[in-house]
């Protein structure tokens, strides 16, 4: 399982960065981020840059924990830091609907609307065809296939975003001419005197704005959006997967930074094109009027979520046309196929295999692709939910719902991360607390729409408070709530936490495990020498082999007794005759299984041993800070530019 999982922990620095990028640019990116910079200016440009510093709080403070308490899962680092299932199994489910909420309905609609726009398809014929083109690839194969491939669509992506940041800039004027064209467009039912609404912000031009703004306050965004954002980025398994395929911590780090280096990029691939968009035909992106509206993108909210596949279909050649079109595919198959995976190894981890210790390698594989397809048709069904919130800004819509349901999470992965006071009481009390907050604010802000078209705010005062101050207030409310249980309540013994924190990170000591926590990944699944996890032999099922066996074992057979058997393999106890079968070989082509190799003892350990190992030569250091240094300042540099400099 590995093997699909974990891409056999074998990928180079390069192969993750590109992964870890491709993963997280989407198609929300070309519709949501554009959308909103066409709306609202560069502020939004914000998120990207955040990224940057984040995803390097990945590399430098949570993978070396992941790595080095052998966790492959985060709903598993949960369970081997706290114990007990209820916290693992409830994380998992969350992921899967936070998946659901704001990732596959989102990437999914927001594709279907650029092949509508480019294209002139109905939006759901859109949606069935991106479902069809993306689906075989997404279940078949595993995430070293996916890691392959997003690395060459992350080519394709960049490639992409700045041809048509060029094109677009052309066609303005450059730089001033879009500061001009921006501030003067003002669609024509406002200037005909029909609404006084429709006019550019005055700061749209700035990325960090004052504390009452609506999209971006600075001191929300930083101290409060975060918090959401430390989830996605450091503990959201669709990322966190991609980086501990790496071959070593080395190799993870140099990932995280190519990474961070990439998210320089969107606010040029995607903000200033959204921008470009509005100056370029702005009776229809900021169209005011809900009938125009509706006339115009089917969508009476809003029509700044159509910026960027307008800008594709006006101002490309046919040729450049097409190759956008295939930029924005080959995000979605990335994206999609992130999330799948990672969703796939969540529930047959920490959900199916909690329940059923002794499924077989072939029933996890296969619910794992029955629960991709159970998830697509769920995201279908939320579509609707996504077009109309947030008055139609997209990529705000993905920013609240984080925010709503994250935090708590944040704050039991730092919790337990840097204080090992914090046990499970603690921890599972925050994530209840913060899930009852998070969910009546959010069933508040599905229930009462978010004015538009410059109407008044009468939404009771819980819902118009901004989305980012709210996410400020949950996370520490669930910090002093996890706090002051963890302190009335039993210390976790300190055996109990060798590896689990960022000071017991190089521990030696042996781990002892918790006994109500249900059977570990290494009484799971072993590595062969491939570095692919097969299920191991414990209590006579699938795998076992005794030390005579072992011996004997010779081209796929064993003898015992001078009688032949069969060699076991993932697929099961299944007879060799039946696995010639159509069928069969159909579920084992399908499921990517493939025969288990036996390790020895020795081999096994050293295998172990590599997997689990944080060290780094002095070489690989010193390049990995003066990167991490570099990175960061640029990040500091731009956010700078683009408040106080820019225009």
């Amino acid at each position: 399982m590995a093997g699909y999982f974990l891409a056999g922990k074998n990928m180079m620095w390069f192969l993750v960065g590109g992964s870890l990028f491709s993963s997280n640019i989407g198609s929300e990116h070309f519709v949501g981020l554009a959308g909103t910079a066409a709306a609202d200016g560069v502020a939004i440009g914000g998120f990207e840059l955040n990224a940057v510093y984040l995803v390097q709080l990945l590399g430098w403070v949570f993978l070396p924990v992941y790595i080095a308490s052998f966790c492959y899962t985060m709903p598993e680092y949960l369970k081997k830091r706290f114990g007990g299932r209820r916290i693992h199994v409830y994380y998992a489910f969350l992921s899967l609907v936070l998946y659901v909420l704001v990732k596959l309905s989102v990437d999914i609609y927001s594709a279907s609307l650029f092949i509508q726009v480019v294209i002139g398809w109905n939006l759901y014929l859109s949606v069935l065809l991106i479902l069809s083109m993306t689906a075989v690839y997404v279940v078949t194969g595993g995430l070293a296939a996916v890691i392959y491939t997003d690395t060459l669509q992350t080519l394709l992506i960049v490639i992409g975003g700045l041809t048509l940041m060029a094109f677009s800039l052309v066609e303005v004027g450059g730089f001033q001419g879009l500061y001009e064209g921006y501030m003067s467009a003002v669609p024509n039912t406002t200037l005909s005197g029909e609404t006084s609404c429709g006019y550019p912000r005055n700061d749209s031009f700035k990325m960090l704005r004052g504390a009452s703004d609506d999209i971006l306050p600075w001191q929300g965004f930083f101290f409060g959006q975060t918090t959401a954002s430390i989830w996605y980025w450091c503990a959201d398994q669709v990322i966190v997967q991609r980086a501990l395929a790496a071959k070593s911590l080395a190799h993870a780090k140099g990932g995280t930074l190519m990474a961070g280096y990439l998210k320089l990029l969107p606010t040029f691939m995607f903000v200033i094109p959204g921008m470009v968009s509005r100056v370029l035909f702005t009776d229809a992106v900021a169209c005011v009027k809900a009938e125009d509206c509706e006339k115009i993108c089917q969508n009476p909210v809003s029509c700044s979520n159509i910026a960027y596949p307008l800008l594709v279909t006006n101002i490309l050649p046919t040729g450049l046309r097409g190759l956008m079109l295939a930029v924005m595919l080959a995000a979605l198959m990335s994206s999609l196929s992130a999330i799948c995976n990672s969703a796939s190894t969540i529930f047959t981890i920490d959900i199916w295999s909690t329940y059923r210790n002794h499924a077989s390698e072939k029933e996890k594989m296969i619910v794992g692709r029955i629960l991709v397809f159970a998830l697509l048709f769920l995201s279908i069904l939320w579509i609707p939910v996504v077009q109309l919130k947030q008055g139609g800004l997209l990529f705000v819509y993905i920013q609240n719902v984080t925010g709503c349901l994250a935090p708590p999470i944040t704050a039991v992965f730092l919790g337990g991360m840097f204080w090992s006071r914090i046990n499970e009481k603690g921890a599972f009390w925050s994530l209840m607390v913060g899930l009852v907050m998070g969910v009546v604010r959010l069933t508040l802000d599905l229930t009462y729409q978010a004015p538009t078209n410059c109407a008044e705010d009468t939404r009771p005062a819980v819902v118009q408070l901004h989305f980012m101050y709210f996410t400020l207030i949950l996370f520490w409310v669930c910090v002093g709530v996890m706090v002051i249980v963890s302190l009335l309540t039993d210390p976790i013994p300190e055996s109990r936490l060798q590896r689990l924190t960022f000071w017991t990170r190089h521990s030696q000591q042996e781990y002892e495990e918790f006994p109500d926590s249900g059977p570990s990944t290494s009484d799971k699944y072993e590595l062969d020498k491939d570095g692919v996890m097969g299920q191991t032999a414990k209590n006579g099922t699938v795998g076992e082999t005794t030390d005579t066996d072992r011996t004997s074992v010779q081209n796929g057979t064993s003898t015992n007794s001078g009688e032949a058997t069969r060699v076991v393999d993932e697929v099961g106890e299944v007879e060799e005759t039946s696995c010639r079968t159509r069928c069969s070989q159909f579920i084992v082509w399908f499921c990517g299984l493939k025969p288990k190799k036996t390790l020895t003892a020795e081999e096994q350990a050293e295998m172990e041993h590599r997997l689990t190992s944080i060290e780094q030569t002095k070489f690989e250091s010193i390049i990995l800070n003066i990167n991490l240094i570099v990175i960061l300042s640029v990040a500091v540099f731009m956010f700078i530019y683009f408040t106080f400099l820019w225009v």
